[in-house]
């Protein structure tokens, strides 16, 4: 993974527990440009790196901004990341994205729940640019809402924002069952949101192919059985215990594996399989594409030897 020494530019609280940054080059150049939807991975110190949304244009940035919200139990670095002030120096990966807008489609319907507010920022501002048809129901807690003034002024009434639950379900459904086809929906927030806003979208009979989802936080995973991973270009066996990542396991033998998310999303990990049948819990893989390979991250193997291109 190619990263960036990039140095602090702007730091500030926009919201309880939530904090801006901005990171730019030392000289002030241009930056590697980004679909809206990118995300960076920064280095939290301590070994930990975690992947942020951008929420700026992609178009020859000079700047990546991102926010973070603060969690008590530290978890993914945010303590170390709300501590950073200006001037200081971080690494930072090149942008990668899979939630990107898809150019075909008619409309985009945007949900966000929370700090998943912050893609969505970029797409709005993405799809205002370029005058693609956008709608954005954001919900969050009282109190707790981010860069909603830059929203309103954006999207109009384009925009619906609430912190009411039933409010939002009521939304949630109008949008669903009120559009035309070619829309595609996407999703970011915490993962009661995301699975019942999919849940919604399928009952409501969008086909998978238009639904994109980004989680801050991975979906819970039942800790599956051991298996051995075979290496097929040194020959080797590596041991998953139960509970432990085919990706961690790995690393751990001094097999180096390209990584980002760590959520089954991002697409990083991918080893093409070799024999043996995979256990697929990523939402990365296409259905053609899920015999041929597997997310080392997330995905783990229904059989007891999983032969894998490494």
């Amino acid at each position: 993974m190619t990263t960036l020494a990039l140095v602090v530019g702007h730091s500030e609280e926009i919201a309880p527990g939530i904090r801006e940054l901005s990171f730019s080059r030392t000289d002030g150049g241009v930056l590697p440009a980004h679909p809206a939807g990118s995300h960076v991975v920064v280095d939290c110190g301590e070994g930990r790196r975690n992947a942020y949304s951008l929420t700026n244009p992609g178009a020859d940035p000079r700047e990546y901004r991102i926010a973070v919200l603060h969690k008590s139990d530290g978890a993914g670095g945010s303590g170390h990341m709300h501590s950073l002030r200006v001037g200081d120096t971080v690494t930072v990966s090149r942008p990668r994205s899979a939630f990107a807008p898809v150019s075909t489609a008619r409309r985009h319907l945007l949900v966000a729940g929370g700090i998943g507010i912050t893609p969505m920022l970029a797409h709005a501002r993405d799809a205002v640019r370029w005058g693609r048809d956008v709608d954005l129901i954001y919900v969050h807690r009282p109190g707790s809402e981010a860069f909603s003034d830059e929203l309103a002024a954006l999207l109009g009434d384009r925009l619906a924002e609430t912190t009411d639950e039933d409010e939002f379900g009521r939304l949630l459904d109008k949008a669903l069952t009120g559009q035309p086809i070619g829309t595609h929906l996407y999703v970011c927030g915490p993962g009661p949101l995301l699975d019942r806003v999919l849940a919604d979208a399928a009952a409501a009979g969008w086909p998978p192919e238009r639904l994109h989802l980004e989680r801050f936080v991975p979906a819970a995973l039942d800790p599956g059985r051991e298996f051995v991973a075979r290496l097929a270009r040194s020959g080797r066996d590596v041991r998953v215990p139960s509970g432990r990542s085919l990706l961690d396991a790995l690393h751990e033998a001094g097999v180096a594996v390209p990584n980002m998310c760590r959520q089954g999303v991002c697409g990083e990990c991918k080893v093409p399989v070799l024999a043996g049948t995979p256990l697929h819990r990523d939402e990365f893989l296409a259905d053609d594409e899920r015999g041929a390979a597997v997310m080392c991250c997330v995905s783990r193997s229904k059989t007891e030897t999983l032969e894998i291109d490494l």
